[in-house]
């Protein structure tokens, strides 16, 4: 029987959290109105903490309320339980505890029967080793974990939760970022978008913003251009990348329309960026997880750097949506 019920959001903000939560609040005060809750603040650093919200009546009866908004109420972190070192350097778990231990311990503590984890990849592969260190050890819980992405890359499901959103919102970004393509003479615009690994938000967000420049009308004799508008180069992590092929054929459409727009995933051409780091001998920053700090990286600066020279750009705009 579930007396009850834990929940938790952690990894990157999807545009789906928040609402997320208020459906499982919805939903369980539906079926299970005795069933009670509570929302672990900052993701796993709350559960290795004990820091929770209780879901009282009020919240119960404004859940909806949530589907308007973004981000997460309850907060994200990025804790990864199979890393002692790093949990005792944040000062989550003491010298020699077992974090999964420790946060096993905390659930037992507070008499959760399910805990709801509610994230992406690095989420959710925390919670399977949880759950499976839960199951070896004699503890009686469910985790349920739901999946968020707007990499939309979890196969076998064809889109997750916050993908589409994501791509309208990184489409009506690029259309006020590219109204700036004639704010001076050849101008180069690279317009960040995130994915570290697929593509897919990238190459959504430039096909979203190209519907949208099929329902305007255009006046070409002003200079109110549909090509200077438009986007130029599109580069994903699963394509192969070719800087030197890339840059002569942006130089002719740089010399013909007087400005470049690219769409570039944070993740594309990644390897190129990090030998050029390495031979350097600069330091690669990662986190928890073993992966590169792309905001420390920044790869929408690096492309807008490796073109400008070569296209002759005299003025250059990186933003990441």
């Amino acid at each position: 029987m579930v007396n009850k019920v834990a929940m938790l959001t952690a990894g990157g903000f999807a545009p789906c959290l928040s609402a997320a939560i208020g459906g499982l609040i919805e939903r369980y005060t539906a079926v299970a109105p005795d069933v009670e809750i509570i929302a672990y603040r900052y993701g796993y650093e709350g559960l290795l903490k004990g820091d929770s919200i209780p879901v009282t009546r009020i919240v119960r009866e404004h859940a909806a309320r949530l589907d308007a908004f973004g981000g997460s109420p309850i907060g994200n972190s990025r804790v990864k339980l199979t890393n002692a070192s790093d949990l005792v350097k944040r000062g989550l778990v003491a010298e020699g505890v077992e974090p999964l231990q420790a946060a096993a311990d905390q659930l037992t503590a507070d008499g959760v029967d399910v805990l709801h984890t509610i994230g992406g990849d690095d989420t959710n592969t925390t919670a399977a080793d949880l759950a499976a260190f839960l199951a070896s050890n004699g503890h009686e819980l469910t985790v349920v974990g739901l999946p968020k992405t707007i990499d939309n890359d979890i196969i076998p499901v064809r889109q997750s939760l916050g993908a589409w959103t994501a791509a309208e919102q990184a489409s009506r970004f690029a259309q006020n970022v590219i109204g700036e393509h004639n704010s001076a003479s050849r101008m180069l615009i690279v317009h960040e978008v995130m994915g570290r690994n697929c593509g897919w938000l990238t190459a959504a967000t430039a096909q979203a913003y190209r519907e949208w420049l099929d329902s305007r009308a255009w006046l070409p004799e002003i200079g109110l251009s549909r090509e200077a508008w438009d986007v130029h180069g599109v580069y994903i992590p699963e394509a192969v990348f070719d800087l030197d092929g890339e840059a002569l054929r942006l130089k002719e459409a740089m010399d013909r329309i007087g400005s470049v727009n690219l769409f570039v995933s944070e993740g594309a051409g990644l390897d190129t960026i990090l030998v050029e780091l390495e031979r350097s001998g600069a330091d690669v920053p990662r986190d928890p997880f073993g992966h590169v700090k792309m905001d420390q990286i920044n790869p929408g600066a690096w492309f807008g750097s490796k073109f400008a020279e070569r296209l002759d750009a005299h003025k250059v705009m990186v933003q990441k949506s």
